[in-house]
C-alpha cells in the first residue's frame, strides 16, 4: 500500500494562510529547501486540492521566469516532471503531468496499489477530507517564526479525535522546526 504524506508550512498560531490570504511568509532557507526536494524526489506523486493546484499551475510552468530564489528554480523542474493529482469534483481536466481525481474515495483505490507514494502539499479542505477518511499516514507541519494572527487555520476541525504518534522534531535553517507525525 502507498502512503500519504501532508507537507504543510504553519504560522506559530496555526494558520496556512494569512487574514488576506497571505502567503509570503514561508521562510524556504538553504536547509529547508534541501528537505523539500528530498521528500519531492522520494515519493512517485504530488496531490493538491484544486485551489491549491491553480496556484501551482500558474507558478511553477514558468517559475524561471517569475523567481530568482534558488528554492524556486531547483524545484521548479522536479515540479514539471513529477507526476501530480488534484482532488477535485469540479475541474475536469488538468495540465502538466496531472490526473484528475474525482474525490477521496478514489483516491484511496489510488493509495492501495503500489508506487503511489504522493506528498499532500497544504490545502487544509483536502487535509481535513482525507484525515476523516483516514487516509493521511503521516503529517510533516513546518512551524514558521511568525503570527499572523488569523487566516486559514492549518486544520479544520476533524470529524473525530485521533492520536498521532512523533517520530521526528528537527529544526531547520535555524528557524523552522518540523514536526514530523505519524498515524
Amino acid at each position: 500500500m502507498s502512503k500519504i504524506i501532508h507537507f504543510v508550512h504553519q504560522s506559530v498560531d496555526g494558520f496556512i494562510e494569512g487574514p488576506n490570504g497571505e502567503f509570503d511568509w514561508p521562510m524556504m532557507g538553504s536547509e529547508l529547501g534541501t528537505y523539500s526536494r528530498g521528500l519531492s524526489d522520494e515519493v512517485d506523486a504530488f496531490l493538491y486540492g484544486r485551489v491549491v493546484w491553480s496556484f501551482m499551475a500558474s507558478y511553477w510552468p514558468k517559475a524561471e521566469e517569475i523567481s530568482t530564489d534558488e528554492h524556486d528554480l531547483k524545484f521548479a523542474p522536479r515540479w514539471r516532471e513529477k507526476r501530480k493529482f488534484v482532488v477535485s469534483r469540479t475541474l475536469e481536466r488538468a495540465d502538466w503531468n496531472t490526473t484528475v481525481v474525482p474525490g477521496p474515495e478514489e483516491l484511496g483505490k489510488l493509495k492501495e496499489q503500489p508506487g503511489n507514494d504522493m506528498v499532500l502539499f497544504g490545502g487544509s479542505d483536502l487535509a481535513a477530507s482525507l484525515t476523516e477518511h483516514g487516509l493521511i499516514d503521516e503529517y510533516q507541519v513546518f512551524v514558521h517564526p511568525v503570527v499572523l494572527g488569523g487566516g486559514r487555520p492549518t486544520f479544520l476541525t476533524p470529524a473525530a479525535r485521533f492520536d498521532l504518534r512523533l517520530a521526528e522534531s528537527r529544526t531547520f535553517d535555524d528557524k523552522v522546526v518540523l514536526l514530523r507525525y505519524e498515524r
